[in-house]
């Protein structure tokens, strides 16, 4: 049970990935990712 809620959760961030890549492009896409971990650290 919980290996499945795992692989759902999983399933919906790459879902949730190839979505945004779509909608804004590569490029965008890798900047947003950059200033994130910029942010972070």
């Amino acid at each position: 049970m919980l290996l499945w809620a795992g692989a759902g959760i999983g399933g919906l961030i790459v879902a949730g990935t190839l979505a945004l890549w779509f909608h804004y492009g590569s490029q965008v896409f890798f900047e947003m990712i950059r200033t994130g971990f910029a942010a972070c650290f």
